[in-house]
């Protein structure tokens, strides 16, 4: 899971429930002091949260943009079901994505971190007008790595037979053995990390998880779209390795940035660097 350096929103951000047509999402919602010069759609990746962009909304608000991040269905703060899978398949979640993206439109700059990318792919692939761009953050072109695949796994099995809360504690025990990037950054509030993750809804996890395990490439499918497309990753990343970012880059056609000093979660590790990277991506749109 990426580590957020804080669980409290800047002071231009509200943590409010977005309204749409496929139900309310919990969001962190932060606006410039003027007239936004566009709004951002955040989502994260998996068993993550829209506090894992909560270090680029000032940043982004700064240079006059909105940011909205969001639990998706099952995420955190946002409702889904526990004991059923079938919500959480891709295109109903790529549903979702259409949703918010209507909410707070026009012209959404759509980003999506790691599992939220490949969801924000499958969106962006059943209807592209919404958006006036997308960024692939550290979300490569089709399934994670061999070793990623076996983490992925292992938490899968271990939900088959304990509690979200036992998980957690042996999470906690064997740090390493966490999807994604869980052994990433400091300790921080490990309070507010574990009550993120007992919120989580497993058949969610299970759900997702599986999909990042048999991701196919749609690199092609994108490519064909005409949106701005730009991908952005830390300068490590062991989900999806640099070599495959910069590949999947140059088939896309799309620009990108390589954030020096970040892993796979670079709006947690570096994230000045990250909001300016994503400014300046956006101004050239």
């Amino acid at each position: 899971m990426s580590r957020p350096p804080t669980f409290v929103p800047p002071s231009c951000a509200r943590s409010l429930r977005l309204a749409t047509s496929r139900g309310e999402f919990a969001v962190l919602d932060a606006r410039p002091s003027g007239e936004p010069r566009g709004t951002a759609l955040l989502l994260p990746g998996y068993t993550g949260s829209k506090e894992d962009f909560i270090a680029l909304l000032a940043p982004l608000a700064g240079a006059g943009f909105r940011a909205v991040a969001v639990d998706g269905r099952g995420q955190y703060e946002t409702g889904g079901p526990a004991d059923r899978e079938e919500p959480y398949a891709q295109q109903e979640l790529a549903s979702d994505v259409l949703a918010q993206a209507a909410a707070v439109g026009p012209g959404v700059h759509l980003v999506g971190h790691s599992l939220g990318g490949q969801i924000s792919r499958a969106a962006v692939l059943r209807d592209a007008s919404p958006f006036a761009s997308f960024t692939l953050m550290s979300s490569g072109p089709a399934e994670v790595s061999p070793a990623q695949q076996e983490k992925v796994e292992l938490l899968a099995g271990a939900l088959a037979v304990m509690s979200m809360d036992e998980v957690w504690t042996a999470m906690q025990t064997f740090e390493g053995s966490a999807p994604e990037d869980a052994a990433e950054g400091t300790d921080g509030d490990r309070e507010d990390l574990r009550r993120r993750w007992l919120l989580h809804s497993p058949a969610q996890l299970l759900a997702t998880g599986r999909q990042l395990r048999s991701e196919p490439d749609r690199t092609q499918e994108l490519a064909a779209v005409g949106l701005a497309l730009h991908v952005l990753s830390g300068d490590e990343d062991d989900t999806w390795p640099i070599g495959l970012l910069d590949d999947m880059a140059l088939r896309l056609k799309a620009a990108r940035t390589v954030v020096d000093g970040a892993g796979h979660s670079p709006n947690t590790d570096r994230p000045e660097e990250t909001a300016r990277a994503l400014v300046r991506f956006w101004e050239g749109c």
